[in-house]
């Protein structure tokens, strides 16, 4: 799965710092801890909504999920992250019905463009087709 966002309204920006504890905070307080509410601190306006449209239904899907960070390497405005993650189906998925199964330790990277201390673009890959197998929903 390939997936990228781009924002162009860079308005109401927030200075965090260094980049890398921006995807941090997102990685930890989102994906790992559910805040959905915090996205909006986290990416520009036009992002927000992009994320949230992604991000929801994902831990909809997969409620318990573990996003680990085994690399975050920084240049710049960029923020090239490698992670590791992990979680049950409890919820539809992709248009199927929960399989009640876990899926451990699917690699994903992501690129990330951190402007003012928000994500204005964001690119990842994700080894969905091992996600699925261990799923139990390969096609």
């Amino acid at each position: 799965m390939c997936l990228s966002l781009h924002a162009e309204d860079h308005a109401d920006r927030i200075d965090a710092g260094d980049p890398k504890s921006v995807v941090r905070r997102m990685i930890d307080e989102v994906m790992n801890g559910g805040r959905l509410d915090v996205i909006d601190e986290l990416y520009t306006p036009q992002m927000a909504a992009d994320a949230r449209r992604w991000i929801a239904p994902f831990r909809e899907s997969f409620p318990d999920v573990e996003m680990e960070i085994v690399d975050l390497i920084a240049e710049g405005e960029e923020v090239v992250g490698r992670f590791r993650c992990s979680a049950t189906n409890l919820g539809r998925w992709r248009g199927r019905p929960p399989t009640g199964r876990r899926f451990e330790r699917i690699d994903e990277v992501y690129i990330f463009r951190i402007r003012d201390g928000r994500i204005t673009e964001a690119w990842g890959l994700e080894d969905t087709q091992s996600r699925e197998h261990q799923l139990g929903v390969t096609t």
